[in-house]
């Protein structure tokens, strides 16, 4: 919005407010008009988001996947490698914490001497 004058941008803004059904404007004005953007770029479909490897969630999850031997996991398994990756790309802090202890728990096994077997 760059190539508008702040005037033109108010314009525009309170005639997409003024188009918006009562219910809709009521919720917006709730939240607070003043920070509303109605000019967002929206953001990559999912199917098409990548991460900073340039690889789509789909892509990741299906490396991971073809690492493992097909009879050690579960649709389950698959499920929770999908849910960690769409929380890892969106930058989810809930997927990222559980990644974080993840790591951390590996490490501290590491450290205690267990081996990879008797980790559960």
């Amino acid at each position: 919005m760059d190539e508008f004058t702040k005037e033109e941008v108010e314009e525009r803004k309170k005639a997409i407010f003024d188009s918006m059904s009562p219910r809709r404007r009521k919720h917006l004005m709730k939240k607070g008009i003043e920070s509303w953007d109605p000019f967002i770029e929206p953001k990559d479909p999912i199917d098409i988001r990548k991460d900073k490897t340039k690889r789509t969630s789909q892509m990741l999850v299906r490396e991971f996947l073809q690492s493992k031997d097909m009879e050690s996991y579960s649709n389950e398994y698959g499920r929770g490698v999908f849910d960690i990756c769409m929380g890892i790309i969106n930058n989810d802090e809930r997927c990222k914490a559980m990644f974080e202890f993840s790591c951390w728990y590996h490490e501290l096994l590491k450290r205690e001497g267990y081996s990879k077997g008797d980790e559960s």
